[in-house]
């Protein structure tokens, strides 16, 4: 029989243990449904075309449709063209379908196609209920996500949180930008910005920085990327997206906290859990409290597809 030697069983072992952290790490990373992606591929223009009349995130409006028709699979959305769950409302006048909602026997809008549906959910977002939205930039899906929940577009506690995750797991954040999505193929769109975005250089080498929980970070700036900072901090943007759980291209909002060195993989002792806010996604909290994303997820037992809805509460060590 052959033996093992000592220090080969040892490798053995270290090369398993690292395969069993990367299954772990695995777990509460993207896993993009091919039926999300159709649909993307499928609407994406429509979508921008929407953007381009009505100052609407194209980001909102896909991940609105896939989120109410499950990417284009469900009953109204095959039959009656109907892509957002629009209801009849007492101003319609065209034709109409009856399906259990919050009632047994809703009426919901019916369309002879999907631009139909896609024309009127711009219109319909253009009522006075949701005025207020239009005063955001054309970019801010966190905030188009965030209000459209508190204007009542749906009764689905977590709906803005879904709605968050889908453009963030999809990368959908980058049809508003005029450009793709990392894992998208599908030809025919010349990528363009809609407005000119800054492109001043900084005259320093480097930024404040700032320490918490024990990790260095700083704060992104208006128009901020991973480049920029990369620059400025002497650190390769492929390891600042991978400290701070996203893509290279992840869009960064002024104040963003990007952290220049790995995060911890729980929170400090003095915050235990935490509360779901509207808006928050599991990158958010994970960001917020400098604890690895996918460690977030396991301290909570969930896995990828967990949406937090307003009021859950989350283990952070």
């Amino acid at each position: 029989m052959m033996r093992i030697s000592h220090s080969v069983r040892r490798s053995c072992i270290g090369i398993f243990a690292l395969l069993l952290l990367s299954l772990v790490g695995a777990s509460a990373q993207v896993l993009r449904k091919p039926t999300y992606m159709d649909y993307i591929r499928t609407y994406q223009a429509e979508a921008r075309r929407q953007m381009d009349r009505h100052a609407i995130p194209a980001s909102i409006t896909l991940a609105q449709g896939l989120i109410e028709t499950g990417a284009g699979t469900s009953t109204l959305a095959q039959e009656h063209n109907n892509h957002f769950g629009i209801k009849c409302h007492s101003t319609w006048s065209g034709r109409r379908t009856y399906r259990r909602d919050d009632n047994p026997n809703d009426c919901f809008r019916s369309y002879p196609s999907a631009r139909d549906s896609y024309d009127d959910h711009s219109l319909f977002l253009k009522a006075r209920r949701y005025q207020r939205l239009f005063a955001l930039r054309y970019d801010d899906y966190r905030g188009w996500a965030k209000g459209l929940q508190l204007c009542g577009y749906a009764t689905n506690k977590g709906y803005a949180n879904m709605l968050i995750k889908v453009i963030e797991d999809y990368e959908l954040y980058t049809f508003d930008q005029g450009e793709y999505p990392t894992w998208y193929s599908g030809g025919g769109y010349a990528p363009r910005r809609t407005t000119a975005p800054d492109r001043r250089s900084y005259d320093s080498p480097q930024r404040p920085s700032y320490l918490s929980y024990g990790l260095l970070y700083v704060l992104a700036d208006q128009n901020d990327t991973y480049e920029r900072i990369a620059a400025d901090m002497g650190i390769s943007a492929k390891k600042l997206a991978k400290y701070n759980d996203t893509p290279e291209d992840f869009p960064l909002n002024e104040g963003d906290i990007v952290y220049l060195e790995p995060k911890n993989k729980e929170a400090s002792p003095r915050y235990s859990t935490y509360t779901v806010r509207i808006g928050d996604s599991m990158h958010d909290i994970a960001q917020r409290y400098g604890i690895r994303l996918d460690r977030l997820y396991k301290l909570n037992d969930k896995d990828g597809d967990y949406v937090p809805e307003e009021g859950d509460i989350l283990r952070l060590r």
